[in-house]
């Protein structure tokens, strides 16, 4: 199944989604919002009432919301694919790199990204997003996966002069905007094995980052293990698993996302995600 968080009018709904078409199940269900369906594990309520029903939006009617709009915690994963660690010459600490984002910095689909009046280095990062479905602590590794409600498309919009202030990542991870989340929630059943499924950024159709999940260093379970093992994990968290190389702040020269600038990440399976950039007024 494939789910959205969107807005008509101003007022927020989520839904299922067939092709281009949508239907509303904020007014078909008892769960006020799609976190709060994850929460429920209630997947075949959402199948039942969807069934047989005429769609009452088309996705070009709506404005897309980040897909979990107010997740528990965002947690997010730096340095965890092989070819980005060898591009910025940091050495693997032995453990996942973690740091935390938070929900009010998140965007949706079509929505512009914003570049701060502080900086000029924003850049892009194509992430997979792993939405836990069922919670716990402890969690090993042959049970991980069944940790897993399914997955989406991120694009960690960072801003690294900010990031580099100090030894922690938050500064430049966390900007009002940048977190664009969408479009779809796709469920774990729908998506299938990972394997070695394509994850990329264009910048204006250029090419910019061209890897597969499988490149990752600690994949979906070896990250739940690791993440549970510090704090415990709930339905409706978010896990964004790191970018691929490709990043903008090392190329020579550096190329950063400036205003009018469009972005797509696309993983195979999983969704396109495309923002605008804009200038912070």
């Amino acid at each position: 199944m494939k789910f959205v968080s969107f807005r008509v009018g101003g007022t927020a709904h989520y839904g299922l989604v067939d092709g281009n078409n949508i239907v509303d199940l904020s007014k078909r269900l008892k769960y006020p919002d799609l976190f709060s369906l994850i929460v429920a594990g209630a997947y075949s309520e959402a199948a039942n009432a969807a069934k047989g029903e005429a769609p009452d939006y088309t996705l070009a009617q709506v404005t897309f919301d980040p897909v979990i709009p107010n997740p528990g915690k965002i947690i997010c994963v730096g340095l965890n694919y092989h070819e980005h660690r060898e591009e910025t010459g940091m050495t693997a600490p032995g453990r996942p790199n973690v740091f935390i984002r938070w929900p009010d910095t998140q965007i949706g689909h079509l929505a512009n990204i914003i570049r701060p009046k502080v900086s000029e280095q924003l850049d892009w990062e194509a992430e997979l997003v792993i939405v836990i479905g069922k919670g716990g602590r402890y969690i090993s590794l042959d049970q991980a996966e069944s940790h897993i409600a399914g997955y989406s498309c991120y694009n960690e919009g960072s801003i690294r002069d900010y990031q580099r202030h100090g030894s922690q990542f938050t500064p430049g991870k966390n900007f009002p905007g940048t977190g664009a989340f969408g479009p779809y929630f796709v469920t774990a059943d729908e998506v299938g094995p990972l394997g070695a499924r394509k994850i990329q950024t264009r910048l204006n159709g250029q090419l910019m980052q061209d890897s597969t999940l499988d490149r990752m260093i600690y994949g979906p379970k070896q990250l739940i293990e690791y993440i549970s093992s510090f704090t415990e994990l709930a339905p409706g968290d978010v896990i964004v698993s790191g970018t691929p190389g490709g990043v903008g702040w090392v190329r020579k020269p550096p190329v950063w996302m400036k205003a009018g600038d469009v972005v797509e990440v696309e993983i195979e399976g999983v969704g396109l995600l495309r923002n605008t950039i804009a200038d912070e007024v």
